[in-house]
């Protein structure tokens, strides 16, 4: 028997297909090899276009040359880093104060967390960050602009992390369940004690993952002005008039940031062993 099946880990192509054949396997590394040209052949034609239409021209460039244009990057992508940690921390509460509610066995108390949970899922977190920029000021509501976008993309989360800690909920062996309410435990206890710290484990890695998610989003900081990275870009972009350059090293910036995010969830999937669990299950409850 594998230490696979003896861990019980289960890993995302071995949970979707089957082992593929020698077959198989040929025709996979054909469209690698394939795949690889046209991606280099693409890359060719953006470098040619980009010599074409004089964008590598060394006036669009040499300003990354200067420590004080990767100080201000830096300085904008602390802020970046701040809002989502932060939206990530009040994410993980309400998310989790979401699916108590929901999978609490009260009634109305369940409804509540469910639509709440639908709502806050289905809503684009632009939409949210505009009504904390436009409508609740109009309350006497003073916020700065870092709550302005922090608590909208923290209650964007918070509706998929809640689904993805009801997932882990339902991963549990529910005989565990049973063995302890047979051996007198309250059910609130039972899910304290055994059910939710064997969900948390399950999900840990999907929980990193959607802080990606969450990065991704703080990229609107600028409907509230808020000095993140890419609004500093910006700023670059008006100064240097260097647009392609500037966004181009924004961009990359932030595909390091979120392969660096996936690489420690992989990382701690395979520390811990944990196996695959859906974001979304198909328990109604």
């Amino acid at each position: 028997m594998s230490a696979q099946a003896t861990s019980g880990a289960v890993s995302i192509r071995d949970a979707l297909y089957e082992t593929p054949g020698p077959k198989t396997r040929v025709k996979i590394r054909i469209g690698t090899a394939v795949s690889a040209v046209a991606v280099a052949m693409l890359l060719a034609f953006v470098v040619h276009q980009f010599w074409a239409t004089g964008q590598l021209d060394p006036r669009y460039w040499m300003f990354f040359t200067q420590m004080s244009t990767w100080s201000y990057l830096f300085a904008g992508l602390r802020g970046t880093l701040a809002v989502a940690l932060t939206a990530g921390a009040i994410a993980l509460v309400l998310g989790l104060l979401l699916m108590l509610g929901r999978t609490s066995g009260i009634r109305p108390l369940a409804a509540l967390c469910r639509v709440v949970t639908d709502f806050f899922r289905g809503v684009p977190s632009l939409l949210l960050i505009y009504f904390f920029f436009l409508v609740v000021p109009q309350y006497g509501i003073k916020m700065s602009s870092f709550w302005m976008i922090t608590l909208p993309v923290a209650l964007a989360a918070s509706g998929v992390l809640a689904e993805v800690f009801r997932a882990g909920v339902n991963a549990v062996p529910r005989g565990q369940t049973e063995a302890a309410l047979a051996l007198g435990m309250r059910p609130f206890r039972v899910k304290l004690k055994i059910v939710l710290p064997q969900a948390i484990r399950y999900v840990i890695p999907s929980l990193i993952s959607q802080l990606v998610v969450v990065v991704k989003d703080t990229t609107v900081a600028y409907v509230v002005s808020y000095p993140d990275m890419l609004q500093n870009a910006r700023v670059l972009i008006t100064n240097y008039d260097a647009l392609v350059s500037t966004y181009l090293v924004v961009a990359v910036i932030y595909i390091l940031l979120n392969y660096a995010i996936n690489q420690l969830s992989v990382y701690v999937a395979r520390r811990s062993g944990t196996r695959v669990v859906s974001r979304y299950s198909t328990n109604p409850a």
